[in-house]
């Protein structure tokens, strides 16, 4: 009583953004300390970029001021985005020791 094999639809997995200074090797961890972990990995990556834009700045070596800025406005979201992750995650914490067992 077998029917026809169902096979995978290849291609279909969804994809996740990542940043370019990004591994694509790098192993995937599966757990949220993981998942933490990489992206504080890559905001770090991304503000020390912003630093040397503005030291390249300072020193008058920088080729395209645009994109130094586009680099600092980019830190400066990322840095937004991992603050309001934390609020969150310490919003979700203090609720979870407001419980009563």
């Amino acid at each position: 009583m077998s029917g026809p094999a169902i096979e995978a639809i290849g291609g279909a997995a969804p994809t996740l953004a990542t940043a370019p200074n990004t591994s694509v090797a790098e192993p995937q961890g599966t757990g949220f300390a993981d998942w933490v972990g990489r992206e504080l990995s890559i905001l770090n990556a991304e503000l020390v970029t912003a630093e040397q834009g503005v030291q390249q700045i300072a020193a008058g070596t920088a080729s395209n001021l645009h994109d130094v800025m586009l680099q600092l406005e980019q830190a400066r979201l990322a840095m937004q985005v991992m603050s309001q992750i934390r609020s969150k995650v310490l919003e979700a914490y203090q609720e979870v020791l407001r419980m009563q067992v």
